[in-house]
Formats: structure tokens, C-alpha cells, sequence
């Protein structure tokens, strides 16, 4: 799914009942089959569906998967955590009983190697073995008729199948007057599989329920009141669902704030750790933006909030996160084909393997045992569990850490990297450049600044700001000017007392004809000390006239080479792509240790597109920027990964998005990604590994149907327990 999908009207969904990739497989179906949806994904671990289209009314999303043979239900994170509870809360009290009712029927099976025959008489057997079958074990029986009906097989149909076999060929035996009671009865082994089974689902949930930990912990960051001030002063404990975009909110020492905001009141130092993993309080004064599900360490705070709960940082992260854990990497798609066909295939063995032994033998008893073994053993669980809790578990701890991993494809593309191209300004650099310099071709200083601050007042642009500031701090007034228009990677132009004006860069100056000669020598040195230039122009004329010349200084991030050479490290080729003057590019790049090979100057936003193409030629590659003329190279590249601190254009492009502006990220983005990659390529491993071995010993009649269920269950809870060692990784900022 695209990233353009993630813009079209979409619905969360729940749904109850899945237990295996045929299952996802056939609900992405069933909710493709509703006219005006677009897109689907279904999640086993989470047991969830995200919807893409033009779907106004979900009703027909719920009755397409209540047709399919499951329960659907609007998604409600607020209930979500009670919803998982009362589930396990029911698993546990279905395995206690499972458990005491199957005991008896086990145990004596333990005696035996000792010569000890204590198993309990028929009867005894018949009544502890009924409950688990029917009582305990209705919920497979359900399962499995739900998916016939569908017209399609799961690991409900293996389960239902196997046991109903074994306990019915056990009930013939005990009733059958020709036996005379002598005939073996199998009632231990339906109901040990029963227990088994549950016993697997009940660990496997509470893994799954690790592997969500992140996720779950970004939801309770949020508090459930916050207090508004009233114009009168008061003050008055609202839920925070209710706070709108202008409420006057009070926040104490050691309290969260309920959403995003502006500090009208106070001082403070804000722990953001949880949201951005910078381990240190950030200062904040009257002033500076705060972000919701922060923690206000001292002073109580007045802040004006931004926006309302819903639409804050802290809920398009868990959104993002969420979105990101039910999109499917293009290593799923072998399991999807797989799992098309393998109930269907197990059933036509286990029928064979029947038959064969029958056939063979003449112990047509044997051969359902054997048959039996190989239904148990065969739970397509692990394969649909192996890839969703992979990313359930890296996504989930990229954003505890200040990584937004958009979706799977991004997190797979990450961990085939061979390049990454990083933008200069606001990346390797903090963004925030100053007026070091200004040079005047005519006329006196004071007047070039003011008329240059004129032509940018109304820009957005740093370097613009930078220019406004410097002209603000030497108390010059501008004059008024008009029709002011940004150039995208040229500059701005604007109208100034009849006249015409542009200021930009080199290129630009260029193709307007500006003759530059006489500060050219004044800017090769300033661009040889690793400044940025610009140049201001009178262009209405017939001749263009230069005006003056403008010098900025912008600091470079102290952690920027490490960065660098993180990456180099890993055998990841770093470049520089800037749209800045050579010379300067140069500078920058000395600093941080890229070779001058690697270092592309003077390119222009679609430059940085056409660049960016020929890189991922010669392998895949990424964008690191943050700005508006990044958002062309981040959509180009493989992968394209957004500075926090940047514009909300280039964040919407990205597929990683780094929540705070330390470009060493960068590295630690893709070391979790290749991780996270190497868990889904181990599990899929073991998931298959584990029925190419499994289905032939049983089908061989080497496995007992009991040891069949338990390394069934065993199987899903290994794939998850690999999974859980995610949880082990940190970021390189904190080893």
C-alpha cells in the first residue's frame, strides 16, 4: 500500500475469531469484496483490520466479515487494552478447567513405563473427556463451520477434524459390543490436544501482548482529564476528549500535558522521552511549542492548547505506528500464497496418509491416529504469525525510541540500503542560519539589508527569517513590498518601490543575467569557510543590476559525523545533496568526513529527484531531508526518511519519519530494520521448517498425536518468543 493510500478515508477495525494465515487471507478477501474499498489489511497478532476507500458507512464492512465467518466491530483503542484482557482473562479460566478435566486422562500415561495400569474405566473417561471436546473445544468447532461455510479451511477445520476423529473412534469402541471394553480408547488424546492448543493460544496471546507493548504504552501517555483555566480563573477538570484548539490549560509540576500547545505561562523543563527518546529534559519558556503525553517537571504551566486531542502529535503516532504494524512487507506475500492452499493440501494428505495406512496395514485404527497426527501437527499458525509480530515488535520499539516507521514496506526497503543521500540544511546542519555577512555592490550596507528583509518578509524560508532577524536586531524598518513569490530551489522575487527584485542563489542569477564579478572573489571565500550565499538583484531592468551579496553562517550538528561514519561502518555509502553553493557544500562535507566524490552541489529540487533516481541504479537508496524541495527526493528514493524538526510535506512523504533532529537516527533506523527483517526471515524459517518435518513424521506414523499438539503449540509460541528479543535492541545513542 502506498502512501497515498494512507490519505484516502479509512476505518480501524476488530475482529474475532482468526487463527491462522488462512484466516487473514480470507477477511482481506471478504472486505475487498465490498464496492468502494480500495485497499485492505488484516493483522493476526493484532486482530485488526485497517480499510482503505470510499467507505462512508462500515456496516458493510461488518457484515462482510460476519459472512466470512467472523466477528467484525468498529476499532475502540480506548477499550482496546479492557477488550485484550477479558480474552486472556477467558483463556486462562478455559485452560484451568481444560487442564483439570484432562489431568486424570494423562497421567496414568506417565505410570506406564513403570508398569503401572491405573487409567480411569471407560465411563470415567467418557465423562472428564466430553467437556473438553464440546465445551472447551466449541470455539474450534465454531471456527471450523464458520470456514466451511466460507467455502475455505484453517487451523479451526485441522483441530475440530483431528480431535472429533479420535474421540468419536474412542466412543465406537466403548459401546461397541464386539470389543468387549478391550479396544483402546483415545478419549486422553482429543482432550490432551484440546489442552494443548489452548495452552499454546493462551501463552501465545500473552506474547503477543509483549510484543504490543510500545504501542500500548504511547496510547497511556495521554491523560484522562485536563484541567482548563476560564476567563474568570477558575479552574475546572474536563475529560480530555473535550479540550478544543484555544483552551487555556493548567499543568502542574510532575503532570503530562493532555495535548499539543503553546506555553502562555511558566518555565519548565519538559521530559519528552517517551515521544522522541531524548533521554535529557528540554527547556521551555512563554513561547515554545509542547507536545501532548509530555511531562512538565517543575512549575506549573499555562498552556494554550493547538489543537484537540485527536488531531495532536500523540495520536498521529499511535495512528502511524498502528498503520504501520497492518501493512503487510513484500516478504508476506509468499506466505499469502502458501497459506491459499494449505489447509486444503493437509486435509488431502492427512486423507491419503489414512488411506495408505489402511490399505497397507489393514489397522484402519492406526491409520486414524496417524491421520490424526498429521491434522495437529499441520497449524498454519506459525506462518501467519511470523512476519505481523515482527512488526509489531521493531515498528513498536522505532517509536519508543523516536523512530516513525510508516508502514512495512519502508522498514524492509530500510534494511536493503546501500546509499543514503542527506539533504545539508536543517539535516546535517541545525537549520536555524544567521546573516554573518552582507556585502553592498551599491549604495550603503544599511539600505541593501532593509530592502533584502523587504523582499523576504513574507517568506518561510530559514534563510528569509535569518534576513527579517538581522534586519530587526539593527532596527532597520523595510519598505513595503508586493507580489513577493518563492521560487522553489531558486529563491524570491517581489516588487519594492516600482521596482523588481530577486534574491537567490547562484544558478538563479545566472539565468537572469546578473553579472556578479565584482563580490565574486568576497564570495568564494566566504563559501570556501563553509558559508552559504545568496545574492540580491535589481532584475526589472533591461540590464540586471546586483545589488548585494548575502553571507550566512549555519551550525553544523554536533552529531553529524558520527552519523557519517555510523553509516560508513555498517557499509552504507553516505552523499551529501544539497542545492547550496560548492564550495560550501565542501566545507560541510570536510567536517563530517565525505569523500568529494560523494558530494552533489547546486541541485535543484527536481535535480534531487533525477539524482536520487540514477543512486538507486546502482543499488537501493534513501533521502534524508527535512524541507519542502526535499519532498521530490524523498518520494524518489527507496526510502525516504523525514527529520522531525522539517516541514509537515517532507514528513508526509517519508516512510520513516525521525522524531527528534539527530541524524545518527538515520543509522539506528536501519540497524532495527535489518533486525527486525532478519526476525521475519527466521520465523518463516522455522514456521516452514517446522511442517516440511513435521507433516512426513506423522504421515510416517513416528509421532503421537498428543506430541503432535504439543509441538503445534510450541511452534506459534517459539515464532512470537523469537520475535520478543526485538525488545533487546537500543538505540546507538544510548550504548
Amino acid at each position: 500500500m502506498t502512501n497515498a493510500a494512507i490519505q484516502s478515508p479509512s476505518h480501524a477495525l476488530e475482529i474475532d475469531g482468526m487463527t491462522c494465515a488462512s484466516c487473514v487471507r480470507r477477511v482481506e478477501k471478504a472486505l475487498l469484496s465490498v464496492p468502494g474499498v480500495t485497499a485492505s489489511a488484516v493483522n493476526l497478532a493484532t486482530e485488526s483490520a485497517r480499510v482503505e476507500g470510499r467507505i462512508t458507512d462500515p456496516e458493510p464492512l461488518l457484515r462482510a466479515v460476519e459472512r466470512a465467518g467472523y466477528v467484525a466491530r468498529l476499532k475502540n483503542p480506548s477499550a482496546a487494552a479492557a477488550t485484550q484482557t477479558a480474552a486472556s482473562d477467558t483463556l486462562r479460566r478455559d485452560l484451568v478447567i481444560a487442564t483439570v478435566l484432562t489431568l486424570p486422562l494423562v497421567a496414568p500415561m506417565l505410570l506406564l513405563p513403570l508398569g503401572i495400569h491405573a487409567m480411569p474405566p471407560g465411563w470415567l473417561q467418557f465423562v472428564l473427556a466430553t467437556p473438553v471436546q464440546f465445551w472447551i473445544g466449541w470455539r474450534y468447532y465454531r471456527g471450523a463451520w464458520s470456514a466451511l461455510r466460507a467455502g475455505t479451511g484453517n487451523m479451526d477445520v485441522l483441530v475440530a477434524l483431528g480431535t472429533t476423529a479420535g474421540y468419536l473412534l474412542s466412543v465406537w469402541h466403548l459401546v461397541d459390543p464386539a470389543s468387549r471394553g478391550g479396544a483402546a480408547l483415545y478419549f486422553e488424546a482429543s482432550a490432551a490436544i484440546l489442552t494443548l492448543v489452548l495452552l499454546g493460544k493462551w501463552m501465545e496471546a500473552r506474547a503477543k501482548r509483549d510484543a504490543s507493548s510500545a504501542i500500548r504504552a504511547l496510547q497511556e501517555l495521554r491523560p484522562a482529564v485536563a484541567r482548563i483555566q476560564r476567563d474568570d480563573g477558575t479552574e475546572v477538570e474536563w475529560p480530555v476528549e473535550r479540550v478544543r484548539a484555544g483552551d487555556q490549560l493548567v499543568v502542574r509540576p510532575g503532570e503530562r500535558l493532555p495535548v499539543d500547545g503553546v506555553i502562555a505561562e511558566g518555565q519548565t523543563h519538559v521530559d519528552e522521552s517517551m515521544l522522541t527518546g531524548e533521554p535529557l529534559p528540554v527547556s521551555k519558556s512563554p513561547g515554545d511549542r509542547v507536545t501532548g503525553g509530555s511531562v512538565n517537571a517543575e512549575g506549573r504551566l499555562v498552556v494554550t492548547a493547538a489543537s484537540s486531542a485527536a488531531e495532536g502529535t500523540l495520536s498521529r503516532i499511535v495512528r502511524l505506528v498502528e498503520d504501520a504494524q497492518l501493512r503487510k512487507p513484500p516478504i508476506q506475500r509468499l506466505v499469502d500464497r502458501v497459506s491459499a492452499v494449505f489447509v486444503p493440501v493437509v486435509v488431502l494428505i492427512a486423507g491419503l496418509t489414512l488411506i495408505g495406512w489402511g490399505l497397507s496395514t489393514g489397522d484402519w485404527e492406526r491409520a486414524l491416529v496417524t491421520a490424526v497426527s498429521v491434522l495437529v501437527i499441520a497449524c498454519p499458525c506459525a506462518l501467519g504469525l511470523a512476519t505481523p509480530t515482527a512488526i509489531m515488535a521493531g515498528t513498536g520499539m522505532a517509536a519508543r525510541h523516536g523512530i516513525l516507521v510508516r508502514d512495512a514496506d519502508a522498514l524492509e526497503g530500510a534494511a536493503h540500503l546501500r546509499t543514503v543521500a542527506f539533504d545539508k540544511t536543517g539535516t546535517l546542519t541545525e537549520g536555524r542560519p544567521r546573516l554573518a555577512g552582507l556585502y553592498a555592490a551599491v549604495g550603503p550596507r544599511s539600505e541593501a539589508l532593509a530592502l533584502a528583509a523587504a523582499v523576504q518578509a513574507g517568506s518561510e524560508h530559514p534563510l528569509g527569517r535569518a534576513v527579517v532577524s538581522a534586519a530587526q536586531t539593527e532596527g532597520l524598518m523595510p519598505p513595503q513590498a508586493e507580489g513577493m513569490r518563492a521560487i522553489p530551489g531558486r529563491g524570491v522575487e517581489a516588487q519594492v518601490a516600482g521596482r523588481r527584485y530577486a534574491l537567490g542563489s547562484d544558478a538563479w542569477m545566472d539565468e537572469l543575467g546578473v553579472d556578479r564579478a565584482l563580490l565574486r572573489e568576497a564570495a568564494h571565500a566566504a563559501a570556501g569557510k563553509g558559508f552559504s550565499v545568496s545574492w540580491l538583484a535589481e532584475v526589472g531592468g533591461d540590464t540586471p543590476a546586483l545589488v548585494a551579496l548575502l553571507v550566512f553562517g549555519d551550525t553544523l550538528r554536533p552529531e553529524a559525523a558520527a552519523a557519517i561514519a555510523a553509516l560508513t561502518q555498517a557499509g552504507i555509502r553516505p552523499a551529501l545533496v544539497t542545492g547550496d553553493h560548492a564550495l560550501a557544500a565542501a566545507a560541510i562535507a570536510a567536517a563530517v568526513g565525505l569523500p568529494s566524490d560523494a558530494v552533489h552541489a547546486g541541485v535543484l529540487p527536481e535535480g534531487k529527484a533525477r539524482l536520487i533516481t540514477e543512486l538507486g541504479e546502482r543499488g537501493t537508496v534513501a533521502m534524508v531531508g527535512d524541507g519542502i524541495n526535499d519532498a521530490p527526493a524523498l518520494a524518489a528514493a527507496r526510502v525516504g526518511i523525514a527529520m522531525g524538526s522539517g516541514s509537515d510535506v517532507a514528513m508526509e512523504t517519508a516512510g520513516i519519519t525521525l522524531m527528534r533532529p539527530d541524524p545518527r537516527l538515520v543509522a539506528d533506523a536501519i540497524d532495527l530494520s535489518r533486525r527486525t527483517l532478519s526476525k521475519m526471515r527466521q520465523n518463516l524459517f522455522w514456521a516452514f521448517i517446522y511442517n516440511v518435518i513435521g507433516i512426513p513424521l506423522a504421515a510416517a506414523g513416528l509421532l503421537n498425536p498428543i506430541i503432535a499438539a504439543a509441538a503445534m503449540a510450541l511452534s506459534s509460541v517459539s515464532v512470537v518468543g523469537n520475535t520478543l528479543l526485538l525488545k533487546r535492541w537500543t538505540p546507538r545513542i544510548t550504548r
